[in-house]
C-alpha cells in the first residue's frame, strides 16, 4: 500500500537536482534543496523558487534552500542523493550524524556499487540512525540548468530500476516514492542496479575515442548521433558484453545496453547503433565542452574501475574496460584504479558469491555477522582532487544531465 510522503531533501542543486527539486515542488511537496557551495544556489534563494520548464513546467517554490546540512536533513522522510557518484563518499560522511530513524536515501544514480559505498562509509563514521540506503540505476530525467533558478526538463525515462540495501528493504522504498515517481521499478538487488549502469558504457569510451573533436570544437557537436559512429558502437557492444560477463559471474540477469534503450525510451532498432541513432530524447544532447567531464572522472572511476575489480576477483576478463581505464589514466594524468571504488571499498573483497547475494539480499554475511566494522577512513587525494573537479564541472550551466 501506497504511502504519502510529505517532505523530501535534494542533496545537490546541479542539473539533476534543480529538476528534481522543482518537479517535487510542483507536485505539492515540501521540498528542501541541499548544495556544498552557496554560488550554486544564491539565485535560487533570492527568489525562493525554481522555475521549470520543458516537460513540466511552473514555479516550485522550496521549503529551505540552504548549504546546512543538518537544516536539510531535519524532519525529511526521503532523501533525493542528485550529484555525480564522485560526491556520495563526501556526502555520506558528512550526513551520518544527521540522519534520523526511518529515513530512506536514494542514489540517483548509484553508478557501480553506489548504495554498499554509501552504506560503508556511514558505518566507518559510527552512524547509529537506522536508515535504508538505495539506488537508482540511472538518473530518471535528461534535464539541465538554463539560467539562474531555473531548469528544463528535456525527457523522462519510461522506466527505472530500483533497488535497496538490503533488497528486503526495496518494497518499502517503492512504496514511499512511487506515488511521485511511477517509473520507479523494483529489482532483485543492488548488484542489478549496479551492473545495469549504462553510464559505464555510454560516456567514457565515445568521450575518449572524440577526444580530438572534443578539444577542437568544444564539444559542439551531437554526442550519441554524431559522436557515435558505427565502429564507436561496437567497441561499446564489447564493453557491454564484458559488463554482462561480470553480472553472470554474480549470477545478476543483467540487461544488455541494446535492451535498456528500448525499455527505456521505447526506441527500436536492430543495433545498438541504430537504437542511439534513432533515440529521438538523445537529439539535443550535446558532448562535453573539454575533456574535464563527468563522463571520464565519475564515470571511469566510479562504474568501469569497480566492475573491473569485481571482474577481477570473479576471475572475468574484461580487456575493453581495462583499456578505456587505462586511456583515462593517460589523459587525466591520474590512477583511476587506485582512487576508484573497489571490491575492498565497497565491502566485497575476498567475499564468496553466496556471500555476496546474501550480503546485498539479506544485509548479513553467511557466518551472521555484519559487515564494514572497519576503523574510520580519513579523506584521502581523491575526496580533494575530485571535489575541485566536481566543483568545476557544476560551474558550467550548460552541460546537461543524460
Amino acid at each position: 500500500m501506497f504511502q504519502k510522503v510529505k517532505k523530501f531533501a535534494v542533496l545537490g542543486a546541479g542539473n539533476g537536482g534543480q529538476a528534481m527539486a522543482a518537479y517535487l515542488g510542483l507536485q505539492g511537496y515540501e521540498v528542501n534543496l541541499y548544495n556544498r557551495s552557496e554560488e550554486r544556489i544564491t539565485a535560487i534563494k533570492k527568489s525562493g523558487a525554481i522555475k521549470l520548464h520543458g516537460v513540466f513546467s511552473g514555479f516550485a517554490k522550496l521549503a529551505k534552500i540552504t548549504t546546512n546540512i543538518e537544516e536539510a536533513l531535519t524532519g525529511v522522510e526521503v532523501i533525493m542523493i542528485v550529484t555525480p557518484a564522485v560526491a556520495h563518499k563526501y556526502l555520506a560522511r558528512i550526513v551520518s550524524p544527521h540522519l534520523e530513524d526511518n529515513q530512506i536515501i536514494v542514489l540517483n544514480p548509484g553508478r557501480t556499487g553506489g548504495a554498499l559505498e554509501f552504506r560503508k562509509t556511514l558505518h566507518e563514521n559510527n552512524c547509529q540512525a537506522d536508515v535504508i540506503i538505495s539506488e537508482a540505476q540511472t538518473f530518471i530525467y535528461a534535464s539541465r540548468v538554463i539560467g539562474p533558478a531555473e531548469a528544463k526538463i528535456f525527457g523522462v525515462k519510461n522506466k527505472v530500476a530500483l533497488a535497496a540495501f538490503p533488497s528486503i528493504k526495496t518494497r518499502k522504498v517503492i512504496e514511499k516514492i512511487r506515488p511521485v515517481f511511477p517509473q520507479f521499478y523494483p529489482v532483485e538487488n543492488v548488484l542489478r542496479t549496479s551492473l545495469d549502469n549504462i553510464g559505464a558504457i555510454f560516456h567514457p569510451t565515445p568521450t575518449l575515442l572524440n577526444m580530438a573533436w572534443i578539444e577542437t570544437t568544444g564539444g559542439s557537436f551531437s554526442y550519441y548521433q554524431d559522436g557515435i559512429s558505427p565502429s564507436i558502437a561496437k567497441i561499446l557492444e564489447k564493453i557491454d558484453k564484458e559488463r554482462l560477463e561480470v553480472a553472470e559471474a554474480l549470477g545478476v540477469e543483467s540487461s544488455s545496453a541494446a535492451d535498456w534503450l528500448r525499455i527505456s525510451y521505447g526506441v527500436k532498432g536492430r543495433n545498438l547503433y541504430e537504437l542511439l541513432q534513432n533515440n529521438e530524447q538523445y537529439f539535443a544532447l550535446s558532448a562535453p565542452e573539454n575533456l574535464k567531464t563527468r563522463y571520464i572522472f565519475e564515470d571511469v572511476p566510479m562504474s568501469l574501475v569497480p566492475i573491473a575489480s569485481i571482474a577481477k576477483m570473479m576471475g572475468v576478463e574484461t580487456p575493453t574496460i581495462n583499456m578505456i581505464i587505462s586511456m583515462a589514466n593517460i589523459v587525466h594524468e591520474v590512477d583511476y584504479r587506485q582512487l576508484g571504488r573497489s571490491v575492498k571499498s565497497l565491502g566485497l573483497e575476498g567475499l564468496s558469491v553466496t556471500n555476496i547475494l546474501n550480503l546485498v539480499n539479506k544485509g548479513y554475511i553467511e557466518n551472521g555477522n555484519m559487515l564494514n566494522k572497519d576503523s574510520k577512513i580519513l579523506l584521502n587525494k581523491f575526496d580533494n582532487v575530485i571535489m575541485d573537479r566536481l566543483s568545476d564541472s557544476f560551474n558550467n550551466e550548460g552541460r546537461i544531465e543524460r
